[in-house]
């Protein structure tokens, strides 16, 4: 089983019928295909497709390979100034643009983002270019605070794993946002995470569920009703490429500083970036050149 679903690369060879892709072009790949054929692909929300085919998703293979085939409308060509490093980081910044999209994040609009790994620290990157005012990352890793403050969080509070807690973290995080929590990102998907957002997002504010840590959680559901907070599924994306990369080509994400560790495609490098991955530390995203 082939793995792999955030991928660039330069076209080597086209179908006879793609008209707006030639060898040579250096693209970004959406690594989802939809049925198209489903209610759900027809009323534009392909990516809940329920027979979709994804990269490294059994039975698909994904694309940690040298050559594979896709087709041309998944292929988004990248502009000059977008490097192919750049490139497949448009797959978890589609991530982060889908969730922002969910929760109609504005200029009038304060974020709380739960958990600064590496969907957090895009999902704080998004939430800024869609012009929240504030935004405060949450997490049990002060070394990921810190690269969170660096990328632009207007503030950060780390917290513990310890559920009792959430009363005075919920009390830490509102002082720290200094106005009320209109949206807030659980980027883990822990019954911990999502019940301090339900708790210190305001009422009649929203919730939006990212990461997807646990199938089953705990949480204060009932008190969260009772003020009106809207809890909003999250799944992968949907027509985002494009403004992926107009984010990229812009200047006004910089995804660059989220690869910290580079490789070759040999056996022996594939191996050492595996394990530097595994071996969290400093890792966010871990990068081979083919």
């Amino acid at each position: 089983m082939v793995i792999g679903h955030e991928c660039a690369g330069i076209i080597e060879e086209t179908g006879s019928e793609v008209k707006d892709l030639v060898p040579g072009d250096r693209v970004a790949l959406e690594p989802g295909i939809g049925c198209w054929r489903c209610d759900l692909c027809k009323e534009g929300r392909y990516n809940i497709c329920p027979d979709m085919k994804f990269f490294g998703l059994p039975p698909f293979h994904g694309s940690l390979a040298r050559q594979i085939v896709h087709p041309a409308y998944l292929c988004f060509k990248l502009p000059d100034n977008v490097s192919l490093e750049e490139g497949p980081l448009c797959e978890p910044l589609s991530v982060a643009v889908h969730a922002c999209r969910r929760g109609n994040i504005s200029p009038e609009t304060n974020v709380l983002v739960m958990g600064a790994g590496p969907i957090g620290l895009v999902t704080l990157l998004a939430a800024r270019a869609f012009g929240a005012p504030r935004v405060v990352t949450v997490d049990v890793d002060g070394n990921r605070l810190s690269v969170a403050k660096e990328l632009g969080a207007d503030g950060v509070v780390e917290v513990s794993t310890n559920m009792q807690d959430i009363p005075k973290e919920v009390e830490t995080i509102c002082n720290v946002m200094g106005a009320k929590v209109d949206v807030s990102f659980d980027c883990a998907g822990l019954s911990k995470t999502m019940s301090t957002a339900l708790s210190v997002t305001r009422a009649g504010g929203k919730v939006c569920l990212v990461g997807l840590g646990h199938n089953e959680m705990t949480v204060p559901l009932t008190p969260a009703a009772a003020r009106e907070v809207d809890v909003i599924g999250v799944f992968r994306y949907k027509n985002t490429w494009p403004l992926c990369i107009e984010l990229l080509r812009s200047g006004k994400i910089d995804v660059k500083p989220l690869i910290t560790h580079r490789f070759g495609f040999s056996q022996k490098e594939i191996e050492e970036a595996f394990e530097t991955s595994a071996g969290g530390g400093n890792a966010i995203k871990v990068m081979f050149n083919l």
